[in-house]
């Protein structure tokens, strides 16, 4: 089949190094006057190569070699600026939105809230080497954080909890699964409509047991690595 020789023949310049991570392919039509093919055969292998994680796409600006995803632990509470710079990367958080509302029903059932209670939600975008690799919508319980939207939340709220309102977490719930990049978490991401995602859910617990903050991310599938090591104790 040609499409995999093809997405082998660019597999083997990506190990060569003769393709560096963030550099730009040449447009499809080259592509496919390089390997004497039709569009529809080189898009083939360009496919399989983003879902390998081997490259990635940017609306209206092309195909991409993509970087070492980053190692995400879910036994350890790294922020995502301490997890990125411990792997020598270069993080960056904007904020989006910061605003108070009433809680939407995945909110309330993350949190376990009673009906019509108040919360923020918080969204923000994340970068690696100035590429965006996760958007991220935050619930917080809101009770327990007055004045939040005050702080700087570009910051990581897990050490805003800690110093401003001596809030820890004691334990944290991961959900992990596969989804794609749709409307403006699609846009946002400058990734095509329907390209695929991963999708990490996650619900903080505070020193007393109650859930007080979940984070739903949405992060470019070939960004992100789950990585975790147990250690098992004999019997």
């Amino acid at each position: 089949m040609q499409y995999v020789k093809i997405k082998d023949a660019i597999i083997g310049q990506i190990k060569s190094g003769m393709l560096s991570p963030h550099q730009k392919l040449p447009s499809e039509r080259k592509l496919a006057e390089s390997f004497n093919t039709t569009r529809v055969t080189l898009r083939e292998a360009l496919s399989l190569l983003e879902v390998e994680g081997e490259i990635f796409r940017e609306d209206r600006r092309g195909w991409f070699i993509s970087p070492s995803p980053l190692r995400y632990d879910p036994s350890k509470t790294l922020s995502f600026e301490g997890m990125a710079k411990a792997q020598n990367r270069v993080p960056k958080t904007k904020l989006i939105e910061a605003k108070s509302v009433v809680a939407n029903a995945q909110a309330s059932q993350l949190l376990l809230l009673e009906p019509f209670a108040n919360i923020y939600q918080i969204e923000r975008m994340r970068y690696l080497e100035g590429r965006p690799v996760v958007f991220t919508t935050s619930f917080i319980r809101q009770a327990l954080f007055p004045k939040l939207l005050e702080h700087d939340l570009s910051e990581s709220l897990t050490n805003i909890f800690q110093a401003q309102y001596d809030t820890f977490y004691e334990k944290v719930k991961y959900r992990i699964g596969t989804s794609s990049l749709l409307g403006d978490t699609a846009q946002a991401l400058r990734a095509t409509s329907g390209s695929p995602a991963m999708l990490v859910e996650r619900v903080n617990y505070n020193q007393d047991g109650v859930p007080v903050h979940c984070d739903i991310e949405f992060w470019r599938h070939d960004a992100i690595c789950i990585e975790s090591v147990a250690e098992l104790s004999r019997e």
